[in-house]
């Protein structure tokens, strides 16, 4: 059976994955430092916690389910711990491409991400509709990247994401490179930032005198048929008044230059940035 020690498993990501390996073909061992983690895993999922040593003893893949800023001060601490065929995963490409885990040429580095569950979807059930981070009712896709180690590691790196994540539908292999292209440049830098501002005039249509709920009935409306067809879910077109507000208004609300946040250097800053302690 092979082996997980499952470091940060009490925390708001490592609490899913815990839940989602129980009863699982792994055998997890559960790492967590504070109080109310620990005591939540015994609660709700039955699980005792080990100690760290404990975990990483013999382990053969360690899950780092610790936020960003912690996985280079994390990983650095444990390596000597961990045998040279000992898989590390992180849940997110960023730390990993800012060069924050061990150089070990030995060493195998996996990452796998979530999609989230899609806007378009077939879902029917109630508990699936309302599960937007997915990992519970909702089916999603993932991205697995082998940083390095041997090819015929990425089969159990796959196979772990697609079990933390269940229920999967696609597993898309990317590289690290693109991954972080992915996130932050896509999912968070522009497509969060562009959400927010969307967010922001909705208020200021608020601000304006538009009572609350026709503002967000109208936006949110709006948005569900708009993204249908840029994204080629319907087979329709923006009118001719859409297409000329669109032209005129984007020289107003974007740089002309915004795309220079998928430039390389640009991405290694961003991921600089969020990797690093306020």
């Amino acid at each position: 059976m092979t082996s997980i020690a499952l470091l940060g498993a009490g925390g708001k990501m490592g609490y899913r994955l815990s839940k989602n390996l129980k009863g699982s073909r792994f055998d997890v061992r559960h790492v967590e430092i504070s109080d109310a983690g620990r005591q939540r895993l015994k609660d709700d999922l039955a699980v005792d916690c080990v100690d760290q040593d404990a975990a990483l003893d013999g382990a053969d893949v360690v899950v780092l389910a610790v936020p960003d800023v912690l996985i280079g001060r994390i990983s650095h601490g444990i390596d000597d711990k961990l045998s040279s065929s000992t898989m590390v995963m992180t849940l997110d490409p960023a730390a990993p491409f800012a060069g924050e885990l061990p150089q070990r040429a030995d060493r195998t580095y996996f990452i796998t991400h979530p999609c989230h569950p899609p806007l378009f979807n077939d879902e029917t059930t109630v508990e699936a509709k309302r599960d937007f981070f997915g990992g519970l009712h909702a089916k999603q896709h993932i991205v697995c990247a082998l940083m390095q180690g041997p090819e015929d590691a990425y089969a159990l790196g796959e196979e772990i994401g697609r079990t933390i994540y269940a229920p999967v539908m696609r597993s898309h292999r990317v590289t690290v490179e693109q991954m972080a292209i992915l996130e932050p440049a896509l999912s968070e830098t522009t497509a969060a930032t562009c959400v927010s501002v969307l967010r922001e005039a909705m208020d200021e249509a608020v601000r304006r005198g538009v009572p609350p709920e026709a503002a967000r009935d109208f936006l949110l409306g709006h948005l569900n048929i708009e993204i249908a067809i840029l994204f080629e879910e319907f087979p329709g077109v923006f009118s001719d008044a859409a297409n000329k507000a669109i032209k005129r208004a984007k020289d107003k609300i974007f740089q002309p230059d915004w795309k220079s946040v998928f430039e390389p250097e640009d991405v290694k800053q961003q991921i600089y940035d969020i990797t690093r302690p306020d």
